[in-house]
């Protein structure tokens, strides 16, 4: 059965596909973003405090968890012919290598108007030991036909 903007129920979950994360694949996202800030690449700078924070090794890059879950959200609501319009995130537990992350959605709200019907999804990210590492919010346009 195919996802419709109708069959969707608040408390429906995504699933997004599990990332093990790695060096390398760290380093593959400092050489797509061009972020090669040390806090991902220099386990020596990061033996340093920063504040009150100690990280005791590299971490993966922020921006990895949203691309995870604008993977997801794009995954599920381009075969319905809906529309991706807006992601916030907030990071809330640093990754580092040997982490397994994913990613997953909660329908939240649904909302029809005049031009469109909408669709608001509580989103996060948990790391194999299910501890949240990032949080926030995606809307889903499933645009009324003509």
């Amino acid at each position: 059965m195919t996802m419709t903007f109708d069959s969707l129920s608040i408390g429906d979950t995504i699933d997004g596909p599990a990332f093990p994360v790695s060096r390398e694949s760290i380093r593959l996202f400092c050489d797509g973003s061009l972020d090669y800030n040390p806090l991902h690449l220099d386990d020596d700078y990061m033996k340093n405090n920063f504040g009150k924070t100690n990280f005791g090794g590299i971490i993966m890059h922020g921006m990895n968890n949203f691309g995870l879950i604008t993977r997801m959200i794009t995954d599920w609501a381009y075969p319905a012919g809906a529309v991706y319009r807006r992601l916030e995130t907030r990071w809330v537990k640093p990754v580092k290598p040997g982490d397994t992350i994913q990613p997953v959605g909660i329908i939240k709200a649904k909302q029809s108007t005049e031009r469109s019907r909408w669709v608001l999804i509580d989103v996060l990210v948990r790391n194999h030991n299910d501890e949240k590492v990032a949080i926030g919010e995606a809307m889903v346009e499933f645009p009324l036909t003509a």
